[in-house]
C-alpha cells in the first residue's frame, strides 16, 4: 500500500516575515506554515497557558527561552539575539503588526493619528499609546525603523510558505495581506512628514506646557458590553 507523502511544517511567527528574521527561502520549502499568522506576544501567552493549564511543563521552558533566529554560530561569549539584531521588541512588533494591518497605519498614522468613528475618536497612534514612555522624536525614530525594514523586506512574503490563517493581523502574502511588495525603503514623504509633527509637538510644548498633541483631550473608547474579546476578534482595540 502505497503511503501518502509527508505533510511538510515550518514554523514561523508573524513578527517574523515582518522584519529581517528570514531568508528568502528557508521557510518556503514546506506545506504550510501553522503559526505564521500569529505574533511573538500572543503565541507565548498561548504557551504560558497551556504549560499551566494542559499540563505541559516543557512548554513553559519553550517560553522562557531567548528567541533567536539561528542565522549565527553560537559562541561561548555570544548568542544570537532577535531583539537586538531587530532592534525593536517583539512588544513593540507586535503593536505595530496590529496597526499596520488592521487599521491600515502608514508609518505618518501610526505616528500619529485620530479615527472617528460612528460611536467615538479612536486614538490608535504611538505618540499616545506610548506618552510619558517615549519622547515624540523616539517615537519617530521607532516607526521609521519598523518601516524600513519592513519595506525592505516585504518582498520575501511573496515566497513563503502559505499560513494558516487565526488572525485577523496576520501578514500573510497569499490571500490575507494583499498590498505592494515593492517599496521605496527611505519613504522620503512620509519620513519628512514625521519630522515635521515632531517639530510642531515640540513647539507647541515650548509655547503651552500643558498642551501636548501626544495626550488628546478626547481618548474615550465605549466598551462593546460583549465580554472579554479575543484577540483575533473583528474588534482591532484588542491588543493595543
Amino acid at each position: 500500500m502505497r503511503k501518502s507523502p509527508p505533510v511538510r511544517q515550518t514554523e514561523r511567527t508573524e513578527n517574523s516575515v515582518c522584519v529581517d528574521l528570514i531568508k528568502p527561502y528557508d521557510c518556503s520549502s514546506a506545506d504550510i506554515n501553522p503559526i505564521g499568522s500569529v505574533s511573538k506576544q500572543d503565541l507565548r501567552s498561548f504557551l504560558k497557558w497551556a504549560a499551566a493549564h494542559l499540563n505541559y511543563p516543557s512548554l513553559a521552558e519553550i517560553e522562557a527561552a531567548p528567541p533567536t533566529a539561528e542565522l549565527e554560530p553560537i559562541r561561548s561569549n555570544y548568542n544570537q539575539l532577535d531583539e537586538v539584531d531587530m532592534g525593536m521588541t517583539y512588544e513593540e512588533l507586535s503593536v505595530y503588526g496590529r496597526l499596520r494591518k488592521i487599521f491600515r497605519c502608514g508609518p505618518v498614522s501610526m505616528f500619529q493619528d485620530y479615527h472617528l468613528t460612528e460611536f467615538n475618536l479612536m486614538v490608535t497612534n504611538l505618540c499616545h499609546k506610548w506618552y510619558g514612555k517615549f519622547a515624540p522624536s523616539e517615537v519617530a525614530e521607532k516607526v521609521k525603523h519598523f518601516f524600513k525594514y519592513y519595506s525592505i523586506n516585504r518582498h520575501k512574503m511573496t515566497v513563503l510558505t502559505p499560513s494558516y490563517h487565526a488572525e485577523s493581523y496576520s501578514p500573510e502574502d497569499n490571500r490575507f495581506d494583499l498590498r505592494q511588495f515593492l517599496y521605496n525603503s527611505r519613504w522620503p514623504y512620509q519620513f519628512r512628514k514625521i519630522d515635521e509633527l515632531v517639530q510642531e509637538i515640540n513647539a507647541e510644548k515650548a509655547v503651552s506646557p500643558g498642551l501636548d498633541r501626544g495626550q488628546p483631550e478626547i481618548t474615550l473608547v465605549h466598551g462593546t458590553g460583549l465580554g472579554v474579546i479575543a484577540a483575533g476578534s473583528s474588534n482591532p482595540r484588542v491588543g493595543l
